[in-house]
C-alpha cells in the first residue's frame, strides 16, 4: 500500500526547476523544443536549470545527478520526454523527497495522459508553475519502478521490434501498430511460469506476461482490472497458448477496448507476485521490458506495489461543484 498522504501537497512557488530534455523522445526540433520550455519559464521569471540529453546512455547518469542538485537546492525535477525517459526520471527521484513534473514528448504519452498534463509543450511548461504535488502509485519489478506496465515473453519482443520500424520509417502510431502486426505473426514462443501470489502458487503456459500500472492503458484494452490501481494494486494479462490468427483476432479486440473479454485472455490484481520462469540450465537472466525500455534482470522476477509514491505535479481534479459553478 502507499503509505504516502492521499491529498496534494504545495510546492513552493520560487522553488527552481531542474529539466532533463530527452531530445531523441518523439521531438525531431530540439531547438524549438527547448525555445519553448525556456521562454514560458524566463517570462514567468522562474529559476531553472535546463540539460539536454543527445546520448540515450548517459540518462540515468544525469538523471540521478539532476536529482542530487534539486535535493540541495529544494527544487522540482522535470522530465522532458517520452514514457522511457519520465520513468528514468521517476527512478532517480523515487524517495528523494523531490516532486516530478513532466513535459511529454513522446509517441503515446500515457502517464501524461492518464494525469490530465497538457499534450501541448507550452501548456505542460505552464502548469509547473501552479499545480501542487499528488501522490502518484509506483510499481516496482525487482526494485525497478515502472509507471505504465512491465512485461515478459511476447510484449518485450514486440518492443524491440517496434524501435526497428520507427528507427527505419518514423515515430508514429502507425508504423508502431505495423510494428506490432510482424511480431505477431513471427513470435511463437511460450513461457512456462511459475507465479506465487500470498500463499499460492499458479502454473501456467503463455507468450506474454503482461503487468500494467496504467488505467488508462488498461481501459482502452478493456480490462476489467483497471479501476481496482486506484485501490493501491497492479494488474497482470496472460494470454493462453494460441495459433498465429487468434493472435491477431486478439490485437483488434485490444483495439477496439475488448481484449478482456476474450476467452484467451486471463486478468487478475495484486499488491506483490513473484514469477520464476522456467529457463534453460544455466541461465539466470530474464529479458523485461518496463516502461518501453528493454533491460534484463535476474529471476526470480518480483511484481509489487512500492511502498512509497512518486509526487507529480499535475492538475487537480475537478470536482461536481467545479463544474456546476
Amino acid at each position: 500500500m502507499i503509505n504516502a498522504p492521499a491529498i496534494p501537497g504545495p510546492v513552493d512557488a520560487a522553488a527552481p526547476l531542474f529539466i532533463v530534455l530527452n531530445i531523441s523522445s518523439g521531438t525531431d526540433d530540439a531547438v524549438k523544443t527547448r525555445e519553448i520550455i525556456e521562454g514560458v519559464l524566463t517570462e514567468a521569471g522562474r529559476d531553472h536549470r535546463l540539460q539536454v540529453v543527445a546520448d540515450a546512455t548517459r540518462l540515468h547518469d544525469i538523471a540521478r545527478q539532476t536529482v542530487e542538485a534539486a535535493r540541495a537546492r529544494g527544487g522540482v525535477v522535470v522530465a522532458a520526454g517520452g514514457d522511457g525517459t519520465i520513468n528514468a526520471m521517476a527512478q532517480a527521484t523515487l524517495g528523494s523527497g523531490c516532486p516530478i513534473g513532466v513535459l511529454p514528448l513522446g509517441t503515446f504519452n500515457y502517464f501524461s495522459r492518464t494525469h490530465g498534463i497538457p499534450a501541448d509543450l507550452a501548456g505542460a511548461t505552464r502548469l509547473l508553475l501552479t499545480a501542487r504535488a499528488h501522490p502518484v502509485q509506483v510499481g516496482l519489478v525487482n526494485d525497478r519502478v515502472f509507471l505504465i506496465n512491465a512485461s515478459l515473453g511476447m510484449y518485450p519482443k514486440l518492443l524491440e521490434d517496434r524501435e526497428a520500424f520507427k528507427r527505419k520509417f518514423g515515430r508514429t502510431r502507425l508504423v508502431a501498430v505495423g510494428a506490432g502486426v510482424v511480431t505477431v505473426l513471427r513470435h511463437h514462443r511460450q513461457l512456462r511460469l511459475s507465479i506465487e501470489q500470498g500463499g499460492s502458487t499458479r502454473q501456467m503456459r503463455t507468450p506474454t506476461l503482461f503487468v500494467g500500472n496504467n488505467p488508462l492503458q488498461l481501459e482502452q484494452a478493456g480490462i476489467a482490472e483497471a479501476p481496482l490501481l486506484a485501490q493501491g494494486q497492479l494488474a497482470a494479462v496472460t494470454l493462453r497458448p494460441m495459433g498465429t490468427l487468434t493472435m491477431l483476432w486478439l490485437a483488434v479486440r485490444g483495439a477496439f477496448g475488448q481484449l478482456g473479454e476474450a476467452e484467451s485472455v486471463t486478468s487478475f490484481a495484486f499488491r506483490r507476485i513473484v514469477v520464476r520462469p522456467a529457463m534453460p540450465y544455466g541461465t539466470r537472466r530474464v529479458k523485461v521490458a518496463i516502461d518501453g525500455e528493454i533491460t534484463w534482470l535476474r529471476a526470480p522476477i518480483e511484481f509489487r506495489v512500492a511502498p512509497e509514491a512518486l509526487h507529480l505535479l499535475k492538475p487537480d481534479p475537478v470536482s461536481a461543484a467545479d463544474l456546476s459553478s
